[in-house]
């Protein structure tokens, strides 16, 4: 049985922010990198840096907490396809997140893209995760 890296690093950061930690550590992978950097680029959070130990690669993510610290990520984060059902989308069918105001990440034939990347270019593909 293999392991699901996204659901993993969803988990992670959720957990994180129910314990009001600072930073998550994540196993880096060429996915979970592209992931990480949409995140940042939305705001999700703060900073990533690159650490590594015993020759394995992580990334060291620090989290955007809310000012007022009554909601969490528990509900933010979900993971929609995940390895027993895959989930794909044309790009007129790719959800909508609360009208626009959340996002949705796809992994495409041209890389990890958010919902609106993939509406402009024109592109659909496997539904990874939404965020809002």
């Amino acid at each position: 049985m293999g392991r699901d890296t996204i659901s993993n690093i969803l988990t992670s950061i959720r957990n994180a922010d129910m314990n009001k930690k600072e930073t998550v550590r994540i196993p880096s992978t060429n996915i979970i990198e592209s992931i990480v950097r949409i995140l940042l680029r939305e705001g999700f959070i703060e900073n990533v840096r690159k650490h590594q130990e015993n020759n394995k690669n992580f990334l060291v993510s620090t989290l955007r907490h809310r000012r007022n610290r009554t909601g969490t990520y528990r509900n933010i984060l979900k993971r929609i396809s995940r390895p027993g059902l895959r989930i794909y989308s044309n790009s007129q069918r790719i959800p909508r997140i609360l009208g626009g105001m959340g996002i949705v990440i796809l992994s495409t034939s041209r890389g990890i893209m958010t919902d609106r990347e993939a509406r402009l270019e024109g592109i659909g593909g496997e539904i990874l995760c939404s965020i809002w």
